[in-house]
């Protein structure tokens, strides 16, 4: 007695067509994009705060750019990212202030 095994596919399709190629493909590896989206909401918050004191030259537009680049990748914490953008166009007006009263683009604590 003999067992053979046949191919479904090939035994049901005529035998002047071509047998179907399957081809195993593995699935892309899924990056956490709602983390990722998650992580750069809370450093645009984080930024946007740290630059109210220092820096908000540099790290107002850098907040602003992470809140909204958190926001289109659809954030779990919209929240944050709406106050990162905040923080970020805060320190960009505490900038102008400063630079309007002042003349110059640093903090002068002293009198």
């Amino acid at each position: 007695m003999t067992l053979t095994l046949t191919d479904r596919a090939r035994t049901s399709a005529p035998a002047s067509a071509p047998a179907p190629e399957v081809t195993a493909t593995a699935p892309a590896p899924r990056r956490a994009a709602g983390r990722e989206a998650d992580g750069l909401a809370v450093a645009s918050f984080v930024l946007g705060l740290v630059g109210l004191l220092a820096f908000n030259l540099l790290l107002g537009p850098t907040a602003i750019v992470m809140a909204l680049l958190s926001l289109a990748r659809r954030t779990r914490r919209p929240g944050r990212a709406y106050l990162g953008l905040a923080l970020g166009v805060a320190d960009l007006v505490v900038l102008a202030v400063l630079v309007t009263v002042n003349g110059t683009v640093s903090w002068n604590l002293g009198g």
